[in-house]
């Protein structure tokens, strides 16, 4: 034999064997016998008590406008038009679409704000849905991160890093704590384009992709033209005792490969094989809405029945909930304001405030927001000075890592709060910066997962989440 390849197999080996106990190999026996890796004897998550049991993560991706939707700035009012300083700008980097330009105008928010709820949460004109629930809501307005444009910013909150291939976050829950539901993955992902921005920035298949965790631990995309799943259907001609035995047929194969080579990948490809057959039953009665009352769609709002927008997948969410999915995520295009924002912003928040407010409010009523985390936020905020021409009416912003809000809700969050603070321009955190990393560590924390546990050895290094950073924000905690 080519001792070259016999060390390449002695290396697989020693990888998948030394795995086994703690990690890929637990994840695809569990997978296989269609058990909670969490419930085994030998996982080392969750390591306490957890608050959420899973999490749904609405992405706005594109960048909301901090200052035109939560972000209260009056005084700007009165500094319409004025040249944004040099001593809040602080020589800070601009994109490309900006740093070309003589003058940097104030753009105050046209939109009106009101304080709501016992909380006295301020929020803009554009979220009457949300503010109805303002004290269901925790604000964190000190949000910060490094990346300047969409990609890799996008990337970095997903994955913990700018840099592509990289495990998304729902991978990792998938790893650590394994599924509720042995007949539906773990992790799914869903996306749905903006009225506000239709051709806005795309979504790449690897925001939801497992890195180099075993695949078994990738999301699963719900489609929303088509099937909902591609490949699950019967072929023509096959009925479904006819694909078992193909199915079983295939397993024996993988499983003499998985033998001769103990490759985790051949123990991840049975484990999927397994599961599509199970969601060939599973996914259709899941899918099938016709069984919600009209009560439901009347409070998703009217674009709830359609098969694919936002609305529809945040009832796709609550139903993935009730039945245990693990991470489910949500992203909405359609956020990036360059130009025309007023208009822009309105189509956006058309699309997402009423489903948003009611997803919410269902799971509370049906006792599911106990131990569900619920994330609202892009991956970056806008900036206070205008991009491009400045009227009355109209305005653009471009890009700003600097600071820019998001909002929690759910299991383990302290409701009716807001955490954090900008300077008068929200140009810069003013108090308690909240870095990506850090809140990465508080959703694990909240999930029962010691962040700096949850690793995974790849190519000589042990990586993990956050990586060598994040800290727990327990202001956030309940």
């Amino acid at each position: 034999m080519n001792p070259f390849l016999e060390s390449q197999i002695g290396e697989t080996r020693r990888h998948f064997f030394g795995k086994s106990a703690t990690g890929i190999g637990a994840a695809a026996l569990s997978s296989l016998l269609g058990r909670d890796i969490a419930s085994g004897a030998d996982s080392p998550f969750p390591n306490f008590a957890p608050k959420a049991k899973r999490v749904i993560y609405l992405f706005q991706s594109g960048a909301p406008s901090q200052l035109d939707l939560f972000d209260y700035k009056p005084n700007l009012e009165a500094r319409f038009n004025e040249e944004l300083p040099d001593s809040i700008r602080r020589g800070q980097r601009l994109t490309g679409m900006t740093v070309g330009q003589k003058n940097f105008p104030v753009a105050p928010s046209r939109f009106q704000f009101q304080q709501h709820g016992q909380s006295g949460a301020w929020m803009s004109e554009l979220l009457p849905h949300l503010s109805g629930i303002a004290d269901d809501l925790c604000f964190v307005k000190s949000m910060h991160t490094e990346a300047i444009n969409h990609d890799p910013a996008i990337t970095f909150f997903q994955t913990g890093s700018q840099i592509a291939g990289r495990p998304s976050i729902g991978s990792w829950l998938s790893y650590g704590l394994g599924s509720e539901n042995a007949d539906l993955p773990a992790f799914v992902a869903m996306t749905s384009t903006g009225t506000g921005r239709p051709g806005g920035q795309p979504l790449y298949d690897r925001l939801w992709g497992s890195g180099f965790l075993p695949t078994t631990h990738q999301g699963v995309k719900f489609r929303g033209v088509g099937d909902p799943v591609l490949y699950l259907n019967d072929p023509a001609g096959i009925d479904r005792s006819t694909r078992r035995r193909m199915l079983d047929d295939i397993a024996a194969i993988n499983q003499l490969k998985l033998d001769e080579f103990g490759d985790p990948e051949i123990a991840t490809r049975i484990a999927q094989y397994e599961l599509a057959y199970r969601m060939q039953t599973s996914v259709p009665e899941l899918t099938d809405l016709s069984t919600e009352p009209d009560s439901v769609f009347d409070a998703y709002g009217p674009e709830s029945r359609k098969r694919g927008t936002y609305a529809g997948n945040c009832i796709l969410a609550r139903r993935l909930c009730e039945r245990g999915v693990r991470f489910i995520q949500l992203f909405h295009m359609g956020w990036d304001q360059h130009k025309g924002l007023p208009k822009q912003l309105a189509g956006q928040t058309y699309d997402t405030d009423q489903p948003t407010a009611a997803l919410i409010q269902d799971l509370k009523n049906r006792g599911l927001l106990d131990d569900t985390l619920i994330v609202w936020g892009g991956e970056f905020g806008r900036t206070v000075y205008c991009q491009g021409t400045l009227t009355g009416e109209d305005y653009g912003r471009d890009h700003h890592p600097r600071c820019f809000t998001l909002f929690l809700a759910g299991a383990g969050i302290r409701a009716g709060t807001t955490f954090g603070s900008t300077d008068d321009y929200s140009y810069n955190v003013a108090e308690n910066p909240v870095h990506v990393h850090d809140l990465h560590a508080t959703l694990l924390h909240l999930l029962g997962i010691d962040h700096e546990r949850l690793t995974y050895k790849f190519q000589g290094r042990r990586f993990r989440l956050t990586d060598v950073h994040g800290k727990i924000v327990n202001q956030l905690l309940a």
